[in-house]
């Protein structure tokens, strides 16, 4: 049971980091051109933050991931 946990939490962290790369992408993109034609007053690179949450949705997956590894292998 262990081990599928670990796999599943594995893969919903692969996930995170495809999906935080293609919005902040996205929004990086957005912020630019709305710089060049719109008028945005916030620079491109605020597009960055959007990295934060998704870093810590992946820790939380990570972390425990590896302690149910652990576990598993001692047993």
């Amino acid at each position: 049971m262990q081990k599928k946990i670990t796999i599943t939490l594995r893969i919903l962290a692969i996930l995170l980091s495809n999906i935080m790369c293609a919005l902040i992408a996205y929004h990086y993109r957005a912020i630019l051109c709305c710089g060049e034609h719109g008028g945005c007053s916030a620079p491109a690179s605020i597009a960055f933050f959007y990295a934060i949450p998704f870093s810590i949705a992946i820790l939380l997956c990570l972390i425990p991931a590896e302690i149910l590894r652990r576990k598993g292998k001692k047993q």
